[in-house]
C-alpha cells in the first residue's frame, strides 16, 4: 500500500513538473531556438539584397523601431529575444538544467493547440457560410520563403503582441486602478484586437474582410490564454505549427 501510494506521488510530481518546468523561459529559449535560428538564416538566406521581403510584419516593425534609435545590426533583435528571456530566467531564479522529455512534451502540445485552433478556424468558417454573403480569406501555396515568413510569425508576432504587449497593457491597467482579473482579461481583448487590425496595415497588409478579422481576433484570444497557461514557448510552438500547417493545407491563416 505505502509502495503504490509513492508511485502515485512520484507520477503526481512528475506531472507537476513537466508543467512548470514546460514554462520556464530557459526552457522556452531552447524550445523556440530552432525556430528563431530556421527563420533568421531563411531570410538571409533567400532575401539576398531585400531581406524585408520575406520578414514577417512584426519583426520588420520592431527592426524598424530599432533603426530609428539608430540600432541596425542584423542580429541585435534575436540577441535581445534570448537576453530578454536569459534575464527572466534569472529574476526568477530557476534551475539551470531542462529535460529532453520536457521539449518533447511541448512540441506534442504545441500540435494539439495548432490543431485546435485550426478546428476553431473551420467552425467559423461554418458559421459564416450561413449569413448571406460570407467572406472567406484563403492563402496559396507557398514557396520556402513564404513557409520561413511562417515560422517568423510564430517568433515574432509573439514576442511583440504576448511577450511585450500583453504585459504593458496589463500593467497599464493595473495602473488605472482596476483589479487583477478585470486587467488581464481587458489586457487580453484590447492586445487581440490589436493583433488582428496589425494584419491590414501597410502596403504589405491584407484587404480586410470581416471573416479575416474575426478568426484573427479568435487566434489571438487562443494564444493570449496559451501564453498565460502554457508559457511563452508553447504558445510560439503552436502559433509556427498553425502557421506552416494552414500554409500547407489552404487553410485561412490568422
Amino acid at each position: 500500500m505505502t509502495q503504490k501510494n509513492n508511485s502515485q506521488s512520484e507520477i503526481a510530481f512528475a506531472g507537476d513538473g513537466y508543467w512548470a518546468e514546460a514554462r520556464q523561459p530557459l526552457v522556452c529559449l531552447v524550445f523556440l531556438a530552432p525556430l528563431l535560428l530556421i527563420y533568421e538564416l531563411g531570410v538571409i538566406s533567400m532575401g539576398g539584397n531585400q531581406p524585408e521581403l520575406i520578414r514577417n510584419g512584426a519583426d520588420y516593425w520592431m527592426r524598424s523601431w530599432l533603426s530609428q534609435l539608430g540600432l541596425t545590426q542584423t542580429f541585435l533583435l534575436p540577441a535581445l529575444i534570448v537576453g530578454t528571456l536569459l534575464m527572466w530566467h534569472i529574476v526568477l531564479k530557476h534551475p539551470w538544467k531542462f529535460s529532453g522529455e520536457t521539449l518533447l512534451g511541448m512540441f506534442a502540445e504545441s500540435l494539439l493547440f495548432a490543431f485546435c485552433l485550426i478546428i476553431l478556424g473551420q467552425v467559423q468558417d461554418l458559421a459564416f457560410q450561413q449569413l448571406p454573403q460570407p467572406v472567406t480569406m484563403f492563402i496559396e501555396r507557398e514557396s520556402a520563403s513564404r513557409v520561413v515568413s511562417f515560422v517568423g510569425a510564430g517568433v515574432y508576432e509573439e514576442v511583440m503582441f504576448r511577450l511585450l504587449l500583453l504585459p504593458l497593457c496589463y500593467l497599464l491597467f493595473r495602473g488605472m486602478l482596476l483589479e487583477v482579473r478585470p486587467s488581464a482579461v481587458l489586457a487580453i481583448i484590447s492586445t487581440s484586437l490589436i493583433f488582428s487590425l496589425a494584419h491590414y496595415v501597410g502596403a504589405s497588409g491584407d484587404q480586410f474582410s470581416v471573416f479575416s478579422f474575426t478568426f484573427r481576433t479568435v487566434a489571438g484570444l487562443f494564444f493570449a490564454g496559451l501564453f498565460f497557461l502554457r508559457g511563452f514557448g508553447i504558445t510560439v510552438g503552436a502559433h509556427a505549427t498553425y502557421d506552416v500547417i494552414v500554409g500547407v493545407m489552404l487553410v485561412s491563416s490568422p
